[in-house]
């Protein structure tokens, strides 16, 4: 599958994982327009492509992602945009937390360096997060007069809401060494190579498992939360029925029984 040129972001592809990187380092790579029309457009293209087998999100300069563009909020929506526009404007921002969230693959967000309001609602999003202690944590919407709007079903979905609810209430800084404690992090390092050496391990995880079985769990995941216990109970059993019935399934108990890899992993 071919994926766009891109400017604001940079793609890299290492055989079935992906790397995208938030490109503009001396902006602190802002989350603007250009940038999330880009990954929207890789998000799509990810959502068919079982030959890319995870996704990793970083960001160029040692630092992560500072979060919405305040210029535009102020420049495009504070002179003369009504309401109703900010709220199209916002709900375009839930489109692209939502993409980034269901994807089929699993997520990885490596962090180092600040990760602040949206950015942090980003991280949240992943499957995966992987922190450098040094990396500077906030969301700082409310020290500026905004809310935490529509990351904050995401930062709950991460932190639990009582956490959640702190953390966007006080506009909280904390560090990566303490992210973990939070439930931000599941891997922290000192070094950029103890980040890259949990990332590798989590890919070899992964790849032990079949892409199809991941892409139907986390949608299972995804969706359970929203559903009544009955309705839950039938989506579970069609989640199952397809997956026993599936091609995947059906290589995965042979391969047991044979007493050799499944075909995914070779």
């Amino acid at each position: 599958m071919d994926y766009p040129d891109t400017n604001f972001i940079q793609i890299e592809r290492d055989k079935i994982w992906m790397t995208l990187w938030f490109n503009q380092p001396e902006k602190r790579n802002p989350m603007t327009d250009e940038a999330v029309a880009e990954l929207m457009a890789v998000f799509k293209l990810l959502r068919d492509d079982r030959t890319v087998r995870g996704v990793t999100l970083r960001g160029r300069g040692q630092v992560f992602c500072a979060g919405g563009d305040l210029k535009s909020f102020q420049n495009d929506f504070q002179n003369g945009a009504s309401h109703g526009e900010v709220m199209k404007m916002s709900r375009g921002v839930a489109a692209f937390l939502d993409a980034f969230n269901s994807l089929p693959q699993v997520t990885i967000s490596l962090v180092e360096g600040p990760a602040l309001a949206g950015g942090f609602g980003l991280i949240c999003c992943s499957d995966v997060v992987i922190c450098h202690a040094d990396a500077k944590f906030a969301m700082t919407e409310t020290m500026i007069g905004l809310s935490p709007a529509q990351i904050s079903p995401f930062v709950i979905q991460r932190l639990g809401y009582a956490t959640a609810r702190r953390l966007m209430l006080t506009g909280a800084r904390f560090t990566g060494a303490e992210s973990k404690e939070l439930g931000l992090a599941d891997f922290v390092g000192a070094t950029e190579a103890e980040l890259i050496n949990y990332e590798s391990q989590i890919k070899a995880q992964v790849l032990r498992c079949a892409p199809g079985a991941v892409a139907d769990t986390k949608a299972l995941l995804i969706a359970l939360p929203q559903l009544t216990r009955d309705v839950a109970i039938e989506e579970a059993a069609d989640n199952f029925a397809g997956r026993l019935r599936s091609d995947e399934a059906k290589e995965g108990l042979a391969s047991f029984f044979e007493k050799r890899k499944p075909s995914w992993t070779e």
